[in-house]
């Protein structure tokens, strides 16, 4: 075979390779929810806005997100997450954590009251922690498909944070946490429907 031939075959092996994985990280990709995320960094003070829709009731997305003596096993930078104390209505959280990578890794550390609208609402405000602030509002609102969750965080670090890549690191982390926790949920149903 002439050598043209031999580069031009293995070229086409690369183009069809390259599409076959473009494909099925297409198909990944529409498997998951989109989660839209924004990140806004203003005066030392940080809002992320997170937004999606996952195929399942309230009460089961629910189960997963207040599911804090179990968050470690899915959700990764998380070390630590243990309920100090709980009502009905109430609960106390300590969680031990991290953000970033490398030079831009910063340890979290918080006390939490978590107040609890069950399936409706998840109210967080910090009681204690190394951050100046940190409260966060998340809402469940049921559709005939499944559940929209919409989520609300307002947060002044202890440290400064560099606007432009402080904004992709919060915006990277964000997206990657949501990911686990719409996996963790979309694992619980399978194994429901699976019974």
């Amino acid at each position: 075979m002439p050598v043209k031939y031999l580069f031009a075959s293995r070229r086409l092996r690369s183009i069809a390779l390259a599409l076959l994985c473009l494909l099925a990280t297409q198909a990944k990709a529409d498997a998951e929810p989109a989660i839209a995320v924004d990140v806004r960094m203003q005066g030392g003070q940080v809002f992320v806005d997170v937004s999606f829709h996952v195929r399942v009731t309230p009460q089961a997305a629910w189960a997963v997100m207040t599911d804090y003596g179990h968050a470690t096993e899915f959700i990764s930078r998380l070390e630590k997450s243990v309920i100090l104390s709980r009502t009905d209505e109430m609960l106390v959280v300590s969680q031990k954590g991290s953000m970033g990578w490398g030079p831009f890794s910063v340890p979290i550390e918080t006390v939490s009251e978590v107040r609890l609208s069950p399936y409706q609402e998840i109210r967080g405000r910090m009681l204690s922690g190394n951050m100046k602030k940190n409260q966060s509002t998340t809402r469940l609102i049921a559709d005939a498909d499944g559940t929209r969750v919409v989520y609300h965080l307002e947060s002044i670090p202890e440290i400064w944070i560099p606007p432009l890549i402080g904004r992709a690191l919060v915006e990277f982390e964000t997206r990657a946490r949501f990911r686990q926790l719409v996996g963790e949920i979309l694992r619980r149903k399978a194994l429901a429907d699976a019974k």
